[in-house]
């Protein structure tokens, strides 16, 4: 499972090569915001020679493409088969990501992060997680903010809402867990650590970085420890006993009662071991 996420701008080939030693599960390389209008083109020679030269040993690689016209100008620029996944800002509907599925043709089958960041993209969120190519869901809370007019607190509560509307719809459709938001302030690591374990605890799986330092933290928030896992193995013992014996529930080490929701949880917890 991915757990951390790293921006990378694409016009800086000396950034990039230094990403795939920093810890992240996953670089995303920047085509968009990260890149000056005018370095696009520049952009997109630098991060096709990058991915030329992919190993075997490298994180997993995703491609943050522009959205509108120059979405093709990307598509065309780079080695799509060297990708591990494609995230597409500014995604509003599913015609979105048809239109970027048309446009790979035979790599259509590139694994999808859609990246929504407009109220519209928020009120179609179900049909786009729910999208054949649609792998994991990100909301892009610094664009939202500005299309809402929203002034976030320290804590960005005023994205709650919208943060478990993405967790209802990744659930509803069977999909991956979305991927928690970038977090702007990458100087206050107390509060970083925080806020991702505030959306681990919300149900979000994995967040997305724009500082190095950002990247141990999550991958700790979203690994399981030692204690959890030897938890979460008690408990399915205990069940399986029940079980064996005929029962549905039986009764954890801390005296709670355990179903097979709470079975489904401790699995969980073993899955995200390493």
């Amino acid at each position: 499972m991915l757990r951390s996420f790293l921006y990378v701008p694409g016009d800086d080939l000396g950034r990039l090569t230094k990403a795939l030693a920093r810890g992240a599960d996953a670089l995303i390389v920047d085509l968009e915001d990260g890149v000056a209008f005018d370095n696009k083109v520049a952009a997109r020679s630098v991060v096709s020679e990058f991915l030329e030269s992919k190993e075997d040993t490298w994180p997993s690689i995703w491609v943050r493409l522009n959205p509108g016209n120059l979405l093709v100008s990307d598509l065309h620029a780079i080695p799509i088969n060297k990708l591990d996944g494609v995230v597409l800002a500014k995604t509003d509907s599913v015609s979105d990501i048809d239109n970027l599925v048309n446009e790979l043709g035979n790599g259509s089958d590139v694994p999808v992060m859609a990246l929504v960041e407009s109220g519209l993209g928020v009120t179609n969120l179900l049909e786009i997680v729910n999208h054949k190519s649609v792998s994991f869901l990100q909301v892009g809370e610094a664009d939202l903010a500005a299309d809402l007019g929203i002034t976030p607190d320290n804590h960005s509560t005023q994205f709650n809402y919208v943060r478990q509307q993405a967790v209802v719809a990744c659930a509803a459709t069977k999909q991956n867990a979305p991927v928690a938001p970038v977090s702007t302030n990458f100087r206050d690591l107390d509060l970083f650590h925080e806020s991702t374990q505030s959306l681990a605890d919300m149900g979000y799986f994995g967040r997305a970085c724009i500082h190095p330092a950002q990247i141990e933290i999550v991958n700790s928030v979203f690994t399981s420890t030692p204690e959890q896992i030897e938890k979460a193995i008690d408990t399915m013992n205990r069940f399986e006993a029940a079980t064996a014996q005929g029962l549905g529930v039986c009764v954890d080490a801390d005296g709670r009662l355990v179903d097979e929701a709470i079975i489904r949880s401790a699995r969980k917890v073993l899955a995200n071991q390493r």
